[in-house]
C-alpha cells in the first residue's frame, strides 16, 4: 500500500481520533494547546483511496540560536504499528519533518509489549526472587511488539534507555491498569485486595465526600499539589498550566478532562485530575494533604474516578507510571505497591525511540539532556 503524508486541519485530526477505539490524551489536537511553548502541527496519513488511516501530533522545540528542532510525537503516531512495511508509514513523517527543520525525531509507539497480573507480582514480590518487573514471566506479551522492535532498529532508530526504572524515556514505559471490559463495577471492586476494600470502607464511615469540581476548584487542587510537591521533593507545575490545560481540552471535548476533590468535615484532602479519549481512561495528576491520612482520601478518590470511567464506558482505566523495581527497600516501591492493591496489571510498553536526522546536533542534545 502506498501512502501519502500532508499536514492536515485540527478537525480532520479530531474526527480520525475520534473514529477510534481510544488514542492518547497526549496525541488530540488540543494536546498541542496545553504545550504551549512547543509548536505543532497534525499529520495525517492517506491510502490510495485517499481515505485517511492515520494521525500524528507533532510537538517541535527549538534549538536555541539556530532555527533547528527537536520533533516530537508524546506516545504516537496513531498508526497500524504492526503493518510490516512500517518503513512505509515512517519514512514519509521523517522526510517531512526533516524539511520541517527536525534535526531529531523522537516518539513513543503505544504498541503494549507485556503484562504482569496483580496476584502474579504479589507472588513474586512475597518470594523475594525478583528484583525487576522483566525477572518475572509475564501474564501476556504481544510477539508482534517485538517485530516492530527489530523493524525500528533496522531503520536506524534508536530505542531510549530506560534507566533500570523506567522513567528514562519521557513517558513511562512501565503503567499500571485496571481492566474494565466485560467486568461489572461489583467484578472489578472484588478484584481489590482486603486492604484496598478496607480503606475505601473507611473513608465512607469517616464520612469523606468526593466530588467533581470545576474550572474554579483547581486553585484547591493545586494548593494540595503543592503540598504534596514539598514532601515528595519535585518541582510543581504553576497553576496556570493546569488552567490552560483544563480550558484547551474541554473546548475540544467536555468530558476530555475531569477534577475530583475527596473532602472531610468541608476541608479538602485529596485531588485529582482525570482524562479521558475514547474508551481510556488515565489518572492524570494526583495531590494530597499531610494529615487526615487515616480517613484514606486517596482511596476513595481512586474507587470514585473509576466507577465515573465505567459510566463513560472506558474499557480501561490507566493509573499511569510505575517503577520497574519490585525491591521493598527501593524508594520507587511504593508506585507499584499502593496500584497493586487495584487488582490490575503492570503493562509495559515498547518505550521511546529517537531518529537522528543530524548526528551531531542530536549527540548534542543527549549530552545536554544526561547533564539535566
Amino acid at each position: 500500500m502506498s501512502l501519502r503524508l500532508r499536514t492536515i486541519s485540527r478537525e480532520e485530526h479530531l474526527a480520525f481520533i475520534q473514529s477510534r477505539p481510544s488514542a492518547s490524551h497526549m496525541q488530540v489536537p488540543a494536546w498541542a494547546d496545553v504545550k504551549a511553548e512547543w509548536r505543532s502541527e497534525s499529520l495525517g496519513w492517506f491510502d490510495e483511496s485517499g481515505v485517511q488511516v492515520g494521525a500524528g501530533l507533532v510537538l517541535y522545540r527549538q534549538l536555541p540560536k539556530v532555527k533547528r528542532y527537536l520533533a516530537y510525537l508524546p506516545e504516537g503516531p496513531v498508526i497500524d504499528w504492526f503493518d510490516r512495511d512500517l518503513d512505509g508509514w515512517l519514512q514519509p513523517m521523517l522526510a517531512h519533518l526533516k524539511d520541517r527543520g527536525a534535526f531529531s525525531v523522537k516518539m513513543g509507539p503505544p504498541v503494549v509489549v507485556r503484562r504482569w497480573d496483580a496476584t502474579t507480582l504479589k507472588a513474586a514480590i512475597a518470594g523475594g526472587q525478583a528484583k525487576r518487573l522483566r525477572d518475572v514471566e509475564p501474564d501476556w506479551y504481544e510477539p508482534r511488539a517485538f517485530e516492530v522492535a527489530d523493524r525500528l532498529r533496522k531503520a536506524g532508530w534508536l530505542q531510549g534507555e530506560d534507566g533500570g526504572a523506567g522513567f528514562g524515556d519521557v513517558q513511562p514505559r512501565y503503567v499500571f491498569q485496571v481492566p474494565l471490559a466485560d467486568r461489572s463495577l461489583d467484578d472489578v471492586q472484588r478484584g481489590f485486595n482486603q486492604l484496598w476494600r478496607r480503606n475505601i470502607k473507611k473513608a465512607e464511615k469517616s464520612g469523606v465526600e468526593v466530588v467533581q469540581g470545576g474550572f474554579d476548584d483547581l486553585e484547591v487542587f493545586h494548593r494540595l499539589y503543592v503540598v504534596t510537591a514539598a514532601r515528595d521533593r519535585f518541582t510543581p507545575r504553576p497553576l496556570a498550566y493546569f488552567q490552560r490545560m483544563w480550558k484547551s481540552l474541554a473546548a475540544e471535548d467536555p468530558n476530555r478532562m475531569r477534577l475530583y476533590i475527596a473532602y472531610h468535615e468541608g476541608e479538602p484532602l485529596a485531588a485529582t485530575t482525570m482524562l479521558a479519549v475514547g474508551e481510556h481512561v488515565w489518572y492524570s495528576y494526583g495531590a494530597s494533604a499531610d494529615h487526615k491520612r487515616e480517613v484514606k482520601p486517596s482511596n476513595a478518590i481512586q474507587w470514585r474516578m473509576m466507577r465515573d470511567a465505567y459510566a463513560l464506558g472506558a474499557t480501561l482505566y490507566d493509573l499511569r507510571g510505575i517503577s520497574d523495581t519490585l525491591q521493598e527497600d527501593d524508594h520507587l516501591f511504593g508506585l507499584i505497591q499502593f496500584k497493586l492493591g487495584t487488582g490490575g496489571q503492570a503493562a509495559e510498553y515498547l518505550g521511546e525511540w529517537d531518529f537522528p536526522l543530524n548526528k551531531l546536533l542530536h549527540k548534542a542534545l543527549d549530552l545536554y539532556m544526561s547533564r539535566r
